[in-house]
């Protein structure tokens, strides 16, 4: 039992490490999840609502007293 746990083991490490890297169809969607990503963190942070907290948050760190 344990020489087939063993055996199962060794091929999937074999299929993982046999990967040479990304192919350009799998670059091009990395890419553009990428770019959907940074798209939609772009809305949220120029939202008003973000926009002032990161404002009221700047303001408390450049007023705090040492």
């Amino acid at each position: 039992m344990v020489q087939r746990i063993r055996g199962w083991v060794r091929s999937m490490v074999r299929r993982v490490r046999s990967d040479n890297g990304m192919t350009t169809s799998e670059y091009a969607v990395g890419t553009i999840a990428a770019c959907a990503f940074a798209a939609v963190l772009y809305k949220v942070v120029t939202s008003q609502p973000v926009m002032s907290a990161l404002q009221s948050l700047l303001k408390e760190a450049l007023d705090a007293k040492f």
